[in-house]
């Protein structure tokens, strides 16, 4: 007998959200995971709040809904807030119940400066990696260290000359045309009016210039996982100054192995590593090159530059799936909060792969 196609709306569920998430579903040991993470951070919490007045809501709920946006590549806050009302999975993950009024989209922005900062992400990124430590995944020996341009929330039309004699736009209208063909443009002359600290920037002569900043990332060989990341403008010197601060941080084990890439074949980078008691194992630039056969003649020194190119999955993972390629905040500080929470996350699913929990965001 053929049913009938009548809906009837119901009053009343006798389920719960924890009953409708699958019992083997893959977030369920993240969640347990990420709970006992944020529980270290306790301390941290109670330092941001008065004991007083009416009652925020919880820093870990915003913290764990910062993790589903980077897990599920979900773009902004506010398309975040839209989904959370018809996924039950969001919901569960976050800690709201079935019926819980969902906050506005703006409370992010509101909690960007005390909570959803680059002190709280990065502690937050220090717990995974204690983690992992604790699980034996990371060893003392072997590392590798890149950098990748993290484009701007910054429009070309707004890189103007300092001096403000550029002259105005053709047209006006919400989006005027801007007629720069033949001018030179250069960082020490011009500035974004949107955001001042991004810098016009390339990696290589082909390719276009672009406002961007520049994230940086300490890998360990061994699995792979970040153990250091570090934030800059975009500058010549800023992969080699931001690894060697990395390193000196990181790095502690006498005669550990860094690999790089050939822009960091410079004899200034290459010295300040052996005076840290770290041996460079730089790939070599064809001329000139600072790297000789006290270090290339030994097997490992071609198996850390294999190992090295690991190190681009994890730029890969931050830029298609965390949403790095391009910023969606303004300004250095908010731009390196976003990239270390990133790198967190990124972590935890290398965790997971690791541990054999073998979560998904597909």
């Amino acid at each position: 007998m053929r049913g009938a196609d009548i809906t009837q709306q119901e009053l009343f569920s006798y389920r719960t959200l924890e009953d409708r998430i699958p019992k083997d579903h893959p977030l369920r040991k993240l969640r347990a995971v990420v709970d006992i993470l944020l529980t270290t951070l306790d301390s941290e919490f109670d330092a941001l709040y008065a004991r007083t007045g009416r009652e925020s809501i919880p820093p870990e709920r915003l913290l764990r809904a910062s993790l589903i946006q980077v897990l599920f590549s979900i773009r902004s806050e506010r398309q975040w807030v839209q989904q959370i009302e018809f996924y039950l999975l969001y919901r569960w993950f976050v800690g709201l119940t079935l019926d819980a009024e969902v906050w506005d989209h703006a409370t992010f922005s509101a909690n960007r400066d005390r909570l959803l900062n680059e002190r709280i992400s990065r502690q937050f990124f220090e717990r995974v990696v204690v983690l992992a430590e604790w699980q034996e995944l990371l060893s003392d020996e072997h590392f590798s260290v890149d950098g990748t341009l993290i484009q701007a929330w910054a429009s070309m039309k707004r890189f103007v000359r300092k001096d403000g004699s550029s002259p105005p736009p053709e047209d006006g209208g919400r989006n005027p045309t801007v007629d720069f063909k033949g001018e030179k443009r250069a960082n020490a002359t011009h500035a974004s009016t949107t955001d001042p600290e991004a810098c016009l920037y390339k990696k290589t002569k082909g390719d276009k210039a672009q406002l961007c900043f520049m994230g940086h990332a300490l890998m360990e060989n061994r699995t792979g996982l970040v153990v250091d990341v570090e934030v800059t403008q975009a500058t010549g010197t800023a992969e080699r100054d931001a690894a060697k601060a990395m390193i000196g941080r990181t790095v502690k084990k006498p005669g550990a192995t860094v690999g790089t890439d050939k822009a960091y074949d410079v004899p200034e980078f290459v010295h300040a590593l052996r005076e840290q008691r770290v041996t460079p194992h730089v790939a070599q630039k064809e001329k000139g090159s600072a790297i000789d056969g006290r270090t290339t003649r030994h097997p490992g020194y071609r198996t850390r530059l294999k190992r090295r190119k690991r190190v681009e999955e994890l730029f890969g993972w931050s830029k298609t799936v965390g949403g790095l390629r391009q910023t969606r905040f303004r300004g250095l500080k908010k731009v390196a909060a976003q990239t270390v929470f990133t790198f967190a996350a990124y972590h935890l699913t290398r965790l997971g792969g690791l541990f054999g929990w073998r979560w998904s965001t597909a």
